[in-house]
């Protein structure tokens, strides 16, 4: 039990961050992002020490923050909550004007992202911000490498649209 817990753990502070961003840029509120990213590596620990073969546990843990997404906007009927101290990604340059021409950026793009559907936004998502492979992403997915290309081609196009509008 006590080797388990030492694999976990390393499966555990390899993979937090990338599963909290992406739940976060999914649900857009620190709380909740925080408590789905616990509640994911809850199962992934249950499922670890029950004997479970976890043979990507990457994938495994995508998988799980993905339904627990979508479980939490079946319970909420989708209503989409906005956390107060939404943080920017910290810039160490000290000019204002540039600190706000980001945070106006990030926003758009924030926005345009959550106008997507749900396999754009995770393509968009594992691929630029997480920074995994087309094979890694193909995997999660449940589809060919060629197919996962294509649907990154696309979901871009759409977001590239969804900018051009804002």
């Amino acid at each position: 039990m006590k080797n388990l817990r030492k694999i976990f753990s390393k499966i555990y502070d390899r993979y937090i961050d990338k599963i909290y961003r992406f739940i976060f840029f999914k649900v857009n509120s620190q709380e909740i992002a925080q408590d789905l990213t616990s509640e994911t590596f809850l199962k992934g620990w249950e499922s670890f020490k029950n004997g479970t073969k976890i043979e990507n546990p990457q994938a495994y843990l995508y998988k799980t923050a993905r339904n627990l997404v979508i479980d939490f906007y079946r319970e909420k009927g989708k209503v989409q909550i906005v956390s107060a101290d939404n943080p920017l990604i910290p810039d160490p340059a000290p000019n204002l004007e540039e600190k706000a021409m980001l945070s106006s950026d990030l926003d758009q793009i924030r926005q345009a992202l959550t106008e997507l559907n749900d396999d754009y936004q995770n393509v968009i998502i594992w691929y630029y911000l997480d920074d995994l492979s087309i094979s890694e992403i193909s995997q999660m997915l449940g589809r060919t490498d060629d197919a996962t290309r294509v649907l990154l081609h696309r979901a871009l196009k759409t977001l590239k649209e969804k900018l051009k509008e804002a």
